[in-house]
């Protein structure tokens, strides 16, 4: 494998751009609510130790993403990168599971010397059997794939979108009763910065928060007026079902818990329809399929920090 910084092509070569992971604790979630999930848009075995995914383009300039099972060296390099430090990623072959035509986030990036990003050209050899380039899920509709992205994206600018939130905002109780404004918790929306390890997989170079909850004030909407977020069935389901994850432990990475400011912790939860991004110290933010673009607060009351803190006892952590 190349860096980006080789300008002369070599048909055998990967030139790497990017790499994410793909672990029970830390994977990209646009591709399913879970680990196995994930790991089954791909084509690959749930296997616990997890993978690293290192995207590139060949000596053609065709899409590659290759599988490795050195989970700890792609870390070291994202975890470089993440500091504006170079790091030569360059995977052993032993290490190499597999190579998959295509990407399956967005990449912004091209590297030099090579022809522009394609799909590779089918095996004339395959006799028709090649596999599909993967591609990234279209996000230009509501779904469950955007759906996940915009609860990354409230995870990571947690303090953009608490600060909409006031104590004028009806709010959904944690319990699924009757709705009431939150008191006491608007002047420390401020204050409330958040990083999050679940889907801190490079998603700035790799594009893959992209979308309408994505930015501030753009299509996306805090749920405060009409029928509000405490009456909406959707809600009530979703809150539902985070519960029975206490019961019932749920696969692996249906629950995340990441580094939070002060002594929080970030809590992402998915769910059939559903999507919640919570810090432990606070209120939660739901999303669902149902209610396309619309964010909708759940009011930390009496029975949130419970579940909250559950929630965070049996979820999956970056190691």
């Amino acid at each position: 494998m190349a860096g980006t910084d080789d300008t002369v092509a070599d048909d055998d070569a990967l030139y790497v751009l990017t790499a994410v992971l793909l672990t029970p604790a830390q994977f990209p979630s646009v591709l399913g609510d879970d680990y196995p999930a994930a790991c089954a848009a791909l084509g690959l075995e749930p296997y616990a130790e997890g993978y690293g995914l290192v995207m590139g383009q060949d000596g053609d300039g065709a899409r590659w993403t290759v599988v490795v099972d050195d989970v700890s060296l792609v870390a070291v390099a994202i975890a470089s990168w993440d500091c504006g430090m170079e790091y030569d990623l360059s995977p052993d072959d032993r290490s190499v599971v597999c190579a998959l035509p295509g990407w399956p986030l967005a990449v912004a990036v091209s590297a030099p010397g090579v022809a522009a990003p394609h799909d590779p050209a089918p095996d004339p050899e395959a006799d028709g059997q090649d596999l599909p380039p993967l591609s990234p899920p279209d996000t230009d509709a509501w779904g469950p794939a955007q759906r996940r992205l915009g609860a990354d994206a409230i995870a990571l600018q947690w303090a953009v979108w608490r600060e909409q939130i006031d104590d004028a905002t009806e709010f959904a109780p944690a319990d699924g009763g009757t709705a009431e404004p939150e008191t006491g918790r608007a002047d420390e929306a401020g204050d409330a910065e958040a990083t999050t390890g679940a889907d801190t997989d490079r998603t700035d170079e790799a594009g893959s928060a992209a979308g309408p909850v994505a930015e501030a004030g753009g299509e996306a909407e805090v749920e405060g007026e009409g029928e509000t977020a405490g009456t909406h069935p959707g809600v009530r389901r979703a809150l539902a079902e985070a519960h029975a994850y206490l019961d019932a432990p749920p696969p692996p990475g249906r629950v995340r818990s990441s580094f939070a400011s002060g002594e929080a912790r970030m809590i992402r939860a998915d769910g059939p329809g559903w999507s919640m991004v919570a810090r432990t110290d606070d209120i939660a933010f739901l999303l669902l399929d149902e209610v396309p673009g619309e964010i909708m607060p759940v009011g930390r009351g009496t029975e949130l920090p419970k579940l909250l803190d559950a929630l965070d006892a049996l979820a999956g952590r970056p190691s």
